[in-house]
C-alpha cells in the first residue's frame, strides 16, 4: 500500500503534516488501495448545456451555480482526446487516470452522443474509468445502461449526482428544478445496476443550519449511496447569489462553523461510505465570499483536526472509520 501524505503549509514557516485518509475513508485511499497506486481525475468539457438554462425546465440555472468558477470554459473547444493529454500532462505522481466530465450536465444528450464521447475517454489505456456529473432529473434509461456496459467491461464508473438539499423547499428556493424524491428514484436505478452514485452536497445554503445539513445527510443515506463530496457554499461572480450578497440579504459561512457542521456530518457517515471530497475552493475575482474558500487546503486541515479531537467517520454511529493498510 502506497503511504498518502498531503504536506500543507500554512504561511511561510508554518508545516503541518495532515493525513486525513487515516480519519476519513477517502475515494483517493480506496483507489490507491484498490489499484496499487496513485489515481487521478482528469476534469473534461464535453461541451454539455444544462436544461435548467435553456428553459427546458428553467432559466438562469441554480442561484449559486457559476461554471467558470470551478472549470475553465474555453477548454470545452478542444477535443476530448486534447483536454486528457493536457490534463495528464500536469499531473507528475499518476500514469492511470478517471476521465471525469464536470462540466454543466453530463447525460444531457442523446445517447450516441454521450457513448461517442464517453468512449474517446475510455478509449485511452492510462484511463481506468469514469465519472460523470449531473442532475438527477437528467439521467434516461439509455445514459444508465450505457454506464452499467462500461462497468461490467471492467472500467470504474461513478454517477456524480447534484443534490445539494434534502430540503425540498430550499431546493426550490435556489432554483434546482427537482425534488428530493426525482433524487432518490434516480439514485435507486442506477444502483440497482450496480452504478456507483455519488452525492454533492452543499454546507451553508440560504436559511439552512447544521441541523438541516444532518436532515439532508440522513435522507440521503437512507436512500442509498456510495459516495459523498461536500463543500460550503461558494458566493462567485456571475451567479443570482452574487446580488443578493451584494445587498447585504445573503450570509456566508465562517470557517469555524464549515469546520463544525463538515466534521459532524462525517462522523454521522458510516464508515464504508466513500467522501470523495470534503471542501472545495474558487479563485478571486471569480470568488466573492467567503474569503477562506480561496484556499481548501485551510478548511481540510481544520477537519482534520477536528475529526482528531472529536472522532473519526463513524464515530457518531459507533463504528469509526480506521485506515487498514
Amino acid at each position: 500500500m502506497v503511504q498518502l501524505k498531503i504536506e500543507l503549509f500554512l504561511g511561510n514557516d508554518n508545516l503541518t503534516t495532515m493525513q486525513l485518509h487515516l480519519v476519513v475513508n477517502t475515494f483517493g485511499a480506496d483507489l490507491t488501495r484498490r489499484y496499487g497506486e496513485k489515481i487521478y481525475k482528469l476534469t473534461l468539457h464535453g461541451g454539455f448545456s444544462c436544461p435548467n438554462r435553456d428553459g427546458t425546465i428553467g432559466l438562469g440555472g441554480c442561484t449559486f451555480c457559476n461554471v467558470a468558477s470551478f472549470i475553465d470554459e474555453s477548454i470545452q473547444v478542444q477535443s476530448i482526446a486534447d483536454q486528457l493529454k493536457s490534463q495528464a500532462l500536469q499531473m507528475k505522481k499518476s500514469k492511470r487516470y478517471l476521465a471525469y466530465f464536470q462540466a454543466y450536465t453530463s447525460t444531457y444528450a442523446e445517447v450516441e452522443t454521450l457513448k461517442r464521447l464517453y468512449e474517446q475517454a475510455l478509449s485511452h489505456a492510462d484511463i481506468v474509468g469514469i465519472c460523470v456529473g449531473t442532475r438527477p432529473d437528467c439521467v434516461p434509461d439509455a445514459a444508465l445502461a450505457l454506464l452499467a456496459d462500461y462497468q461490467a467491461q471492467g472500467f470504474e464508473v461513478w454517477l456524480e449526482l447534484g443534490l445539494q438539499t434534502a430540503n425540498d423547499r430550499t431546493l426550490q428556493l435556489i432554483n434546482r428544478g427537482h425534488s428530493f424524491d426525482t433524487y432518490c428514484a434516480t439514485t435507486q436505478k442506477a444502483r440497482n445496476l450496480g452504478i456507483k452514485v455519488c452525492t454533492h452536497l452543499i454546507v451553508g445554503l440560504p436559511k439552512e443550519q447544521k441541523e438541516e445539513n444532518l436532515i439532508t445527510l440522513e435522507k440521503v443515506l437512507d436512500c442509498g449511496v456510495d459516495g459523498l463530496k461536500i463543500h460550503p457554499l461558494h458566493i462567485v461572480e456571475g451567479s443570482i447569489m452574487a446580488k443578493a450578497w451584494r445587498a447585504g440579504r445573503l450570509d456566508v459561512l465562517s470557517l469555524d462553523d464549515y469546520v463544525d457542521i463538515a466534521g459532524t456530518m462525517i462522523r454521522h457517515t458510516p464508515k464504508d461510505i466513500l467522501y470523495h471530497r470534503i471542501s472545495a475552493n474558487a479563485r478571486k475575482p471569480t470568488l466573492l465570499a467567503p474569503d477562506w474558500c480561496e484556499n481548501h487546503w485551510l478548511s481540510m486541515n481544520a477537519i482534520d483536526q477536528n475529526l482528531r479531537e472529536f472522532g473519526s467517520q463513524g464515530a457518531a454511529l459507533g463504528d469509526s472509520y480506521c485506515f487498514e493498510k
